[in-house]
């Protein structure tokens, strides 16, 4: 007669006690060097997001409360003069308006020949590939580089108008009228940079399932019909990037400005950044330049909420 042997109350079957306390230190261990591992490849990032982004915005808004001459050697706590001297700055909101229409007109601009540029070049036709690379090339050139040859094609009796003459057309002198000279660093701005938000949006449209459009094709719907209807809203994700993108570099800009027309005629191509620029390294007027500084931040801030904001209504799923 056999006899059933039960284990003792409170300790489960299997293995003796002995051993599940090794394999739990294992894991506890396993898990403390994962997350060390994590931590270590981490670090790089957050420590220089510290020191070259919290830090120095933290260090800016600082100064712009101080009256801060390097000459003189002063630092004096001035409260919110400065800001209040933003509010009683005309050459200030001059520069907020060219920056506005320099901006709008780059966004615009962009966007548009950008995604024309992506539509085109998604075609299969032949010499495609070269276009391709023939639009991108301006991303890869030094922006001074090419910032001096477009100075040069601007001038009165150079390049563009010299082309113009031989058509019978008299050019004006663009880098001299206030209009023109707006246009032109728009337009030299834009051929800079649309090579890349033409290969952003290249790449989006290449990933839209070929079966959706032969599904609408099927149904009647035209080339514009299925461009709004089908294609758009697969590709705003894309479209979101490249407007933050393209609304933050828009403000941003400095040596385009600095090389071609130092800010004139007069301040009508002084952007906000270069009106910065000159506060601060030209007038030394450091304090005054930190406010600047801050003004800007807070504008290419509530800028990027507010288009990611309304994403939620346009961009293709999002809840």
């Amino acid at each position: 007669m056999t006899t059933a042997t039960t284990a003792p109350s409170g300790r489960r079957p299997g293995r003796p006690e002995g051993q599940r306390r090794p394999e739990r230190q294992r894991q506890s261990t396993w898990r403390r060097r994962d997350a060390a591992t994590g931590y270590a490849f981490v670090a790089p990032a957050v420590i220089g997001a510290i020191a070259f982004v919290v830090g120095p915005l933290i260090a800016v808004a600082w100064y712009s409360l101080h009256e801060w001459n390097v000459l003189a050697n002063t630092f004096t706590f001035v409260g919110a003069d400065n800001y209040q001297a933003m509010l009683d700055d005309p050459a200030l909101h001059d520069s907020l308006l060219a920056s506005l229409w320099f901006s709008l007109g780059v966004v615009v601009l962009n966007l548009t020949l950008s995604l024309g540029l992506a539509i085109l070049l998604n075609q299969k036709l032949p010499g495609t590939t070269f276009f391709r690379v023939l639009f991108f090339s301006p991303v890869v050139v030094s922006l001074v580089a090419w910032t001096i040859v477009w100075g040069f094609l601007l001038q009165a009796d150079n390049g563009i108008n010299a082309f113009l003459s031989t058509l019978g057309i008299t050019g004006p002198n663009w880098l001299r009228g206030s209009v023109t000279a707006m246009i032109s660093v728009i337009v030299v701005q834009v051929f800079k940079n649309v090579g890349l938000n033409m290969i952003l949006f290249l790449a989006a449209l290449q990933g839209v399932p070929e079966e959706i459009q032969e599904a609408a094709r099927l149904d009647g719907a035209g080339a514009l019909r299925r461009f709004w209807s089908v294609v758009l809203p697969m590709i705003s994700p894309t479209v979101l990037l490249v407007a933050i993108l393209t609304v933050v570099g828009s403000l941003e800009t400095f040596a385009l400005i600095d090389v071609l027309t130092d800010g004139g005629p007069g301040t009508s191509t002084t952007v906000l950044v270069f009106y910065l620029y000159r506060q601060a390294f030209e007038f030394n007027q450091f304090g005054y330049a930190s406010a600047i500084s801050v003004l800007l931040f807070v504008i290419v801030l509530v800028l990027t909420l507010l288009q990611w904001q309304t994403r939620k209504k346009w961009v293709f799923h999002e809840a």
